[in-house]
């Protein structure tokens, strides 16, 4: 995503979900049953389809504080599939449109947040070197034989570059931090090259448990 991509100042209603993350292109799955988040699926559902994803914020003195803080960066989704279920649930899968940047939160009389936005379109040119791409699946694939995951390869070679390096940015164990630095690059390059860098990170083993944690 460039510097130069045109930026749209919108109203979203937002999901603040701690380690729930949405990046550009992929689908996140959803159970709702909080009776506010099942009024915002009823009114986005007749407004735009669109829910803004986003992690809550602790700050150092303010553990306690309600409503908790924000992070300033989250990921517009789209609903694409909802199931209606019984007592005012949902089931909803969301695809990720475009990174937002908060600029205010609004004072508003629903029982969800809503804030003010800059959408971020996304540069749909956006590509990495080729040996950037290399890198990228070589570790991946070290990474997945390290965690014990099955990985279609041959899929995977076919997946366009920003697809290849957001999955692997939502779909990791990283931990909630980790994923928030990934979502916050600006640019396919620089998420790519920091995906790597983690899948190091994480690969290594270490602690008690065998596990490595940016904590």
């Amino acid at each position: 995503m460039g510097e130069t991509a045109p930026l749209t100042i919108q109203r979203i209603a937002i999901f603040p979900l701690p380690g729930a993350l949405l990046f550009p292109g992929l689908h996140l799955p959803l159970h709702i049953f909080e009776p506010r988040y099942s009024a915002m699926v009823q009114e986005v559902l007749v407004r735009d389809r669109q829910i803004g994803m986003i992690q809550p914020r602790m700050l150092p003195g303010e553990e306690m504080r309600e409503p908790p803080a924000l992070y300033d960066i989250g990921c517009v989704g789209k609903i694409v599939d909802v199931e209606a279920l019984d007592e005012g649930r949902f089931n909803l899968v969301l695809e990720g449109v475009a990174r937002f940047r908060v600029r205010r939160e609004l004072d508003v009389t629903t029982p969800f947040r809503q804030v003010e936005a800059e959408i971020e379109r996304e540069d749909d040119d956006a590509v990495l070197a080729s040996i950037e791409r290399a890198s990228l699946e070589r570790e991946a694939k070290r990474f997945a034989e390290r965690q014990g995951y099955v990985v279609d390869w041959n899929a995977v070679g076919q997946l366009d570059d920003a697809t290849l390096v957001n999955g692997i940015a939502q779909v990791a164990p990283f931990d909630g931090a980790a994923k928030q630095a990934l979502l916050e690059c600006d640019t396919i390059d620089a998420r790519a090259e920091l995906v790597v860098q983690m899948m190091q990170f994480f690969g290594r083993m270490s602690g008690d448990d065998g596990r490595s944690t940016l904590q």
